[in-house]
């Protein structure tokens, strides 16, 4: 797998067998999103066990009106900057709408990218019916681990219905349920349950031998992930229902940015703590020549006509 930098810090990296051992030992898994190296060192010193570069970076990073609309390359960028951002946590990539569907193949394909080009330790993929179950035992069989991810799936949020709680009925949350188990199947490490009931989640973590993480699907999950501007309150709007804000930093770089463009226009700012002198004597000299810079003005405007 990929070559991960060594700790300096006294923990020891995350392994997918420590992952499966806190499951076992009750032990709850942290994750969070995120896409260039500020944010993965911001993961890195809370001690977040699993990095999850989403394909959400769309929306939060890129601008994009949905997660649809990124590449494998813009993906892998992001990817690369988390990597360098990352010593301990699982550095975990999701593969992004169009890159894995068509075949066994291009999954594979798209998914070893990942981890030779950016460095990921493994992969998430969308979905639990038999196209996605497919991909997921090709890609772990080419020897690149995988997370699954059932539930609310944004890559196929439009024909879920939009933004929508998913299991809500009993033949969807059964579905949801067989997605889970066949993916477990297919050798996925762990699963990502997004915008699911609560009891849903209670009945499944128990039958499940690889760990649950949760958003939106309840306290009984293994662990919890979150979307790094969602937590840290980097969005308008109040966001999902599921998300809780630990900070409130759009306001913050609003307000510094509003403040800084007043004192630019004020002249309030730079003021002479700001700039920089020259040595006495190198300053003697400039003084001395300084009527040397109208003549190389001149200069450059003949050369300019």
């Amino acid at each position: 797998m990929s070559t991960r930098p060594s700790a300096d810090n006294g923990r020891r990296p995350v392994t997918i067998p420590g992952l499966l051992e806190q499951k076992r030992s009750g032990r709850p898994i942290v994750m969070v999103t995120a896409y260039d190296y500020p944010s993965a060192r911001a993961a890195e010193a809370a001690g977040v066990d699993v990095v999850l570069v989403g394909d959400s970076g769309a929306m939060t990073v890129l601008g994009y009106p949905s997660t649809v609309a990124v590449t494998v390359d813009e993906m892998i960028m992001l990817t690369k900057a988390a990597r360098r951002g990352t010593e301990i946590g699982l550095l975990i990539a999701d593969l992004p709408f169009g890159s894995y569907e068509v075949s066994d193949e291009q999954a594979v394909a798209t998914a070893v990218r990942f981890v030779k080009e950016a460095g990921a330790d493994g992969v998430k993929l969308e979905g639990g019916g038999p196209a996605s179950v497919s991909r997921a035992r090709a890609i772990v069989g080419a020897g690149v681990p995988v997370i699954g991810h059932v539930g609310l799936t944004p890559q196929t949020a439009t024909a879920l219905g939009g933004y929508r709680a998913q299991g809500r009925s009993v033949e969807s949350a059964l579905a949801i349920a067989r997605g889970a188990l066949d993916l477990q199947a297919a050798g996925c490490f762990s699963i990502v349950f997004e915008a699911v009931p609560s009891v849903l989640t209670d009945d499944l973590v128990p039958l499940l031998r690889i760990p649950v993480i949760g958003i939106g699907a309840g306290p009984a999950a293994d662990g919890q992930v979150l979307v790094f501007h969602d937590l840290l309150g980097i969005r308008d709007g109040a966001g999902a229902k599921f998300v809780r804000r630990y900070a409130d930093l759009q306001d913050a770089m609003n307000e510094g940015v509003a403040r800084y463009a007043e004192d630019v226009r004020s002249r309030a700012f730079p003021t002479a703590e700001h700039g920089y002198g020259m040595d006495p004597a190198e300053l003697a000299r400039y003084q001395a020549r300084r009527g040397e810079i109208a003549t190389v003005a001149d200069d450059l405007a003949q050369l300019l006509r």
